[in-house]
């Protein structure tokens, strides 16, 4: 069957228009450094500078290269297909590279591209027809992020934002990967429309995956330990759209969290102040209100802890507010404070099935005869204690439900109502 070009065109063309496009305001991954459409040019390490408004309205995923702060759009580029070589006989020694340092920076001075820079060197490189071209690849991916001004633009999901962190400051998300945020959100079942608890330590991170899954519907309650509002820099780095996160998250503090906290009342407040000041602070008054309010009614579905602080403390204090059979998960970068939380939950009576997990990632080069793991794999992604709440009621009793009876056949009813028959009445057998 053919196909012509005609119909290829329009395909990769629909295609295309269905990627998501970078639109004003957006935050953009430029392959491992984050870039903010806050000012008309952006500096971009030692890359150089760019004008922001070149990558409006581009989809995700094109590869730039800057040149005299414009940017080209670089094409795709395809690895050949490989040969029977193979890299035993290859030895990186001293005198591979005849081309020095000095030599490189005279080229660089002087105004040479990057591309030909690095043509130069493979053309010199004593061992480079020997390796496998899969090696090839990766030697121009080295030098060109050597000496090449070029990036990729990334769309910020949860999953890029979370590896993002990860790999730049992981105590700063207390070490929670992209699988065991993913763990962690299966098992407190999130899904829109839902009511859930979180107290998030971890820059924002647990909140920005719930907010996220729940798309805009329903009500997600942290608990954290600042007077203002708490800033989560993970939530500001991802594309979500304004009403989605005011209209779902809400937010207290340890003291305001507190069942005899007593706040003061903005009609007792004496001040010469503007009364612009004072109606901003009586609506802030009755949105802490209202919210303290919503957090003594209960019946959240699911609570889920990435903090600093001791978990057994966090779950006596939050779980009079969830509901039967609602799911708990408590993530920690060390084992000990869940083991001990976890033989605590097993003598309480109001707590079914603690378990303790430890996420387990390996990374896997697959090509042809080359399937490995990779060199370089994180330990541990941190560990994750389940428990699902349930009431706990002395007076219950195990209920025996009978057995439903199996409806009978034509010939089992026959037979009964022979056997009902007196002796007497019953018609003589041939």
């Amino acid at each position: 069957m053919s196909i012509s070009s005609t119909s290829t065109s329009s395909t990769a063309a629909n295609a295309e228009q269905n990627l998501p496009k970078i639109q004003p305001g957006h935050n953009v991954l430029l392959t491992g450094t984050r870039a903010f459409f806050v000012q008309r040019i952006i500096t971009v390490g030692r890359l150089g500078s760019f004008y922001a408004n070149e990558l409006i309205g581009q989809p995700y995923g094109f590869s730039y290269e800057m040149v005299n702060k414009q940017l080209k759009i670089l094409p795709v580029r395809t690895l050949e297909e490989d040969t029977d070589a193979t890299n035993e006989l290859i030895n990186d020694g001293e005198f591979v590279q005849p081309l020095t340092l000095d030599e490189i920076q005279t080229l660089k001075q002087s105004g040479v591209h990057a591309s030909e820079i690095i043509k130069r060197q493979i053309e010199q490189h004593a061992n480079y027809s020997l390796k496998t071209e899969y090696s090839k690849d990766k030697y121009k991916k080295r030098k060109e992020a050597k000496y090449s001004k070029s990036f990729i633009t990334i769309e910020p999901t949860m999953h890029n934002v979370c590896d993002y962190w990860f790999n730049k400051d992981q105590n700063r998300i207390r070490d929670i990967r992209p699988d065991t945020l993913s763990q962690m959100l299966a098992m407190a079942n999130i899904q829109p429309g839902g009511r859930y608890l979180a107290v998030d330590d971890a820059s924002g991170l647990v909140a920005a995956a719930i907010l996220e899954r729940m798309g805009g519907s329903g009500t997600l309650l942290t608990v954290c330990d600042t007077d203002s509002p708490p800033a989560y820099p993970v939530v500001a780095n991802m594309n979500l759209p304004t009403e989605m996160v005011q209209s779902v998250l809400k937010s207290l503090n340890w003291a305001t969290s507190e069942q005899d906290y007593v706040s003061v009342p903005v009609d007792e407040i004496r001040s010469d102040r503007q009364k612009t000041r004072l109606r901003k602070r009586k609506v802030a008054h009755e949105l802490l209100e209202n919210t303290r309010e919503e957090l003594f009614g209960g019946e959240f579905e699911a609570l889920m802890v990435a903090s600093q602080y001791e978990p057994s403390g966090i779950i006596d204090r939050l779980v009079p507010y969830l509901a039967g059979s609602a799911s708990i998960v408590v993530h920690s970068p060390q084992s000990q404070p869940l083991v001990d939380l976890q033989n605590k939950l097993r003598n309480a009576p109001g707590f079914l099935g603690p378990s303790l997990t430890e996420g387990w990632l390996r990374k896997y080069q697959v090509l042809p005869g080359r399937t490995h793991p990779t060199m370089n794999s994180s330990g541990s992604g941190g560990y994750i204690l389940h428990v699902i709440k349930v009431y706990d009621d002395p007076t219950a009793n195990s209920v025996i439900i009978p057995r439903s009876k199996k409806p009978k056949t034509d010939t089992e009813q026959t037979l009964d109502s022979s056997e009902a028959t007196p002796p007497f009445l019953r018609p003589p057998s041939p």
